[in-house]
């Protein structure tokens, strides 16, 4: 069943998303893993104690909400499994843990912002996306902080979290989202979170060992090509899976992408990936198209797995 539940998740999400009426009258479940994590680090991760504590503490965190989402999710799934059109229940439940519509509708809105020669439009829609800072982007620049945050997120917010679920249904999914919400809050390198986070970030980077490298490959098949740059370039990012589908990218779209930018005022030199020319508004649009075509190819791949297991 979690095959099919993975398939009938990311049809579900595609179609419907997290509508905004929703989100209004119940933020999305990811707004409160945030509260969680966010509340356990202030209460925990203090300044004055030690870095072994404060690490034994991070992993305490990373336990307790993984733990308790995962527990969500098997609770569901046991109590609506039973239930008349429980299949489509538990479908419907995991769309919350899938991306797919709304990272093509925030990119989007960068896209058409673009198009339309409305550089301070696209400035704030790609801030709503990325976490450098966007102020002082050129068009260009603005169209590649969209097309990388397209690549990555292809992975932390459509393959990884589908994958899970095909793996290990909704106790499986919700943990996932746990630890990527816990990495994306605390994991990072800061002195204020080195320690406290360091559980996060591992935890969220064994997750991703996979199904980064399988975005990467759909990326590159549903690009046409990319392949050759995504096992040259992936090794220069600073993280062990973020690499994949952005070199992917680059390679599917012939452009190049990464290069320094700045975070909080501070200049950060990243790698650059690909070859060929910085992107233009056009090939954010290409990057849509490949991740449209790239989402479908998983798609496929779960509809054969489902099929396989049934024979």
């Amino acid at each position: 069943m979690p095959l099919e539940l993975a398939l009938s998740g990311l049809a579900a999400e595609a179609a419907l998303g997290y509508p905004a009426a929703l989100h209004r009258r119940l933020p999305h479940p990811v707004v409160w893993l945030g509260r969680a994590v966010s509340t356990l680090e202030r209460l925990w991760n203090r300044p004055g104690w030690s870095a072994p504590a404060r690490r034994i503490l991070g992993v305490a965190t990373v336990l307790i909400v993984g733990g308790a989402a995962a527990l969500a999710g098997w609770l569901l799934q046991r109590l609506v499994a039973g239930l008349p059109f429980g299949f489509l229940l538990l479908a419907l439940a995991a769309t919350v843990g899938l991306a797919q519509r709304s990272l093509f509708e925030h990119v989007a809105a960068v896209r058409d912002a673009l198009a339309a020669g409305d550089l301070a439009a696209a400035r704030s829609a790609v801030g709503m996306i990325v976490g450098r800072d966007v102020d002082g982007l050129g068009a260009s620049e603005v169209a590649a902080a969209g097309i990388e945050s397209l690549a990555e997120s292809f992975n932390d917010g459509v393959v990884a979290p589908a994958l899970w679920l095909a793996v290990a249904g909704l106790p499986g999914l919700f943990a996932y989202k746990a630890l990527n919400t816990a990495d994306s809050l605390i994991g990072h390198m800061e002195p204020r979170w080195r320690d406290f986070g360091w559980a996060a970030a591992r935890s969220d980077d064994l997750a991703n060992l996979v199904p980064a490298r399988i975005a990467g490959l759909l990326v590159a098949l549903a690009g046409g090509r990319g392949l050759r740059i995504m096992l040259r370039d992936a090794a220069k990012h600073a993280s062990p899976n973020a690499g994949w589908p952005e070199a992917a990218m680059a390679g599917a779209l012939g452009r190049t992408l990464g290069g320094p930018s700045t975070y909080d005022g501070v200049r950060v030199d990243r790698p650059a990936f690909g070859d060929g020319a910085p992107p233009d508004g056009a090939d954010l649009a290409r990057g849509l198209t490949v991740y449209r075509r790239a989402c479908v190819l998983l798609w496929l791949v779960m509809g054969l797995g489902a099929l396989a297991c049934r024979l």
